[in-house]
């Protein structure tokens, strides 16, 4: 069977390393099964998607509505070789599932408007499906409401022409979609438990998504949430296209 690839850009290694073994965890994928490159370390290699089933794209601290002039050069890498390689996966309409920042990209790729306008505190947020969302077949077996863990400074504000809104919030109208048949993106992370969301919120208490007076604040509004449901979505996609 084909491997999974997952495109990663944290710079920490242990936010990184958690990120990974997450996305083993839910997917239920082994070591072998699930490449990683991390895009923040190096040049994006050539890549032979033939040999892959399909590909996640993980968060990271990059905002594709930063202007110009504040990104990094580490960044702006990073976007080109996202940018291209999505004008393949699209162009195949090859399985692809992007988790926060994968909105971003996915959504300004396709023509969409992302800016800072529903942007969420760190924190767990329902989310409703909408009608096609309890038709598509990645959302199988998701209730129509459930609890997920999101934190993000911007987000999708107008969907890509000839997306689907799959799933909404009331703080953020667009937290998943589809492009053609095959490529999803959203805005929670659905590779997060509450041990996962309180490390990574440790690890990040000086990103400015809260002021570091408030980690342990945002840690005890965290660790009562029910988050059950998001990590099926990526067993759902392992299914589907392994």
């Amino acid at each position: 069977m084909r491997p999974f690839l997952l495109l990663s850009s944290r710079a920490e290694d242990e936010a990184a390393d958690a990120e990974y073994a997450a996305f083993r965890r839910f997917t239920r994928l082994s070591a072998d099964r699930l490449h990683r490159i991390r895009l923040e370390a190096g040049p994006l290699p050539a890549l032979d998607l033939d040999g892959y089933a399909g590909v996640f794209l993980g968060g990271g601290p990059f905002n594709s509505s930063d202007p110009a002039a504040e990104k990094s050069a580490v960044q702006v890498r990073v976007e080109r070789e996202v940018g291209e390689l999505l004008d393949e996966l699209v162009e195949r309409d090859q399985p692809f599932f992007g988790a926060c920042y994968g909105i971003g990209t996915l959504g300004t790729h396709q023509g969409g408007v992302v800016d800072r306008t529903y942007a969420e505190p760190v924190s767990a947020v329902e989310v409703t499906l909408t009608p096609a969302g309890r038709d598509d077949p990645l959302l199988a077996g998701i209730p129509d409401r459930f609890q997920a863990f999101a934190g993000h400074k911007e987000a999708c504000r107008e969907l890509p022409p000839g997306a689907v809104l799959l799933a909404s919030s009331a703080t953020c109208p667009v937290q998943m979609f589809k492009v053609r048949q095959n490529l999803y993106a959203t805005q929670f992370h659905p590779e997060l438990d509450v041990a996962g969301i309180v490390q990574r919120v440790r690890i990040y208490q000086h990103a400015g998504y809260f002021a570091p007076s408030e980690t342990d604040a945002v840690i005890g509004r965290l660790t009562p949430a029910a988050v059950t449901a998001p990590g099926r979505l990526l067993a759902n996609f392992v299914a589907r296209y392994g």
